[in-house]
């Protein structure tokens, strides 16, 4: 068993600055560097205790379950990784793994193996010295070291590469060793730090169905970090979105992308982005209509019974859509209109950007309709009209949290 517990984990690194000054005049300095810094990033908190990474970070992983730490460039999923490894002392909280309390445990005693973005290959070495690597330090005997090699080197379709060294490897065979070297040795928690992000795209893609055949092979708990949705909609079995280092929502990737908790996730998760407009959302009775542009939408009555439930009042909202959700029309009292700033050929289909209502607004249409025949090109400045049902809106308070109203 490999369940992995992470309750209210912190993360603070001491303030420098405060350190190294004292008195009235190193606390004001503090406090310029203090606003300076959240003017730069709003991703770093600066308290008196320091500056802090990661506030309180909850969740459960079960026993072989995939799970993906996804979020924008800085947010505390590497940070959050690195404690579960032990790379990085933890603030605050309690990290369980198989029921043991690991705050304190040395990484090597923790049964857990880590892949890095950099590969991080002895280069003296070959392929086969890489991979035998973490068993000698283990005293393991050589006939085992062997075997084991053998079978990781078979699973990841490296062996007639046993006898390279690293230099003669391209970038997806190197992060091939590295992975087998994690995995030979059977942890219980496998680690992956953004392990494709140095690949270009036709590897990526052959890198994911590796790992995702990889997870079927082997019987340990992953926990992988990205800054690319697109990974984690593949490959997790929950994905859980990061934003200044908390939690904004642990789901499926079904989940995450039909109710989005937030704008933020909204926003994240899709390619390409959510649209999002300006609207109001006006209750008559128990019944619920959206206004946007002079056009009136009804939500579902799956939204309208979670709307009422909820008890929400008449306001003024964020309207989102997503691109795949925005059909082009011809006339018709629920219709907007837009014109045509680019158009992006993707194959299948196009990717209209249009500029509508002081805003750029996404549509995708299909390059061949139902009966096999071709949509006809569409010209910048072109004036086109679109529309989209009540089924598909969100509908997301304008307050600073953006929470999604039928939570």
């Amino acid at each position: 068993m490999a369940e992995v517990s992470l309750r209210h984990i912190r993360k603070v690194y001491p303030n420098t600055e405060r350190g190294r000054r004292g008195g009235l005049f190193g606390r004001r300095r503090s406090e310029q560097g203090r606003a300076s810094t959240q003017g730069r990033a709003s991703t770093l908190k600066v308290t008196d205790e320091g500056v802090l990474a990661v506030p309180d970070f909850n969740l459960e992983i079960a026993d072989r379950e995939f799970v993906v730490l996804v979020g924008p460039s800085g947010c505390g999923k590497s940070t959050t990784l690195r404690m579960v490894a032990g790379l990085e002392e933890i603030s605050g909280g309690e990290l369980h793994i198989d029921g043991r309390l690991m705050n304190d445990v040395a990484p090597k005693d923790r049964d857990i193996a880590m892949v890095f973005q950099s590969y991080a290959l002895y280069p003296h070495m070959t392929v086969r010295e890489n991979l035998s690597f973490p068993l000698k330090l283990r005293k393991m005997p050589q006939e085992q070291i062997d075997t084991k090699v053998s079978e990781a080197a078979k699973t990841l379709g490296i062996t007639e590469y046993l006898d390279r060294k690293p230099k003669a490897l391209s970038g997806g065979q190197r992060q091939r060793v590295a992975i087998g070297r994690a995995i030979v040795r059977e942890p219980k928690v496998l680690l992956m730090d953004e392990p494709l992000s140095n690949l270009d795209a036709k590897l990526r893609n052959q890198m994911r169905a590796e790992i995702i055949k990889l997870r079927q092979r082997i019987d340990s708990t992953f926990i992988y970090v990205t800054h690319d949705q697109t990974e984690a909609m593949t490959l997790g079995d929950r994905i859980v979105i990061m934003r200044d280092g908390e939690v904004q929502q642990v789901g499926t990737p079904q989940e995450v992308f039909d109710h989005p908790a937030n704008i933020f996730v909204a926003g994240f998760i899709g390619v390409p982005q959510m649209n999002f407009f300006d609207a109001e959302l006006v209750r008559t009775g128990a019944a619920y209509e959206v206004r946007v542009g002079g056009v009136v939408v009804a939500p579902s009555a799956e939204k309208q019974a979670r709307l009422a439930a909820h008890d929400v009042p008449t306001q003024p909202i964020t309207l989102g859509i997503r691109p795949e959700h925005v059909s082009l029309a011809t006339g018709g009292a629920r219709t907007l209109q837009g014109t045509v700033d680019v158009s992006e050929m993707m194959g299948s289909s196009v990717h209209l950007h249009l500029r509508s209502l002081g805003q750029d607004v996404i549509v995708i249409v299909q390059t061949m309709d139902v009966d096999g025949s071709h949509r006809g090109g569409y010209a910048i400045g072109e004036t086109v009209e679109f529309t989209f049902g009540g089924d598909v809106i969100h509908l997301f308070a304008t307050d600073a949290t953006g929470g999604n109203l039928e939570f």
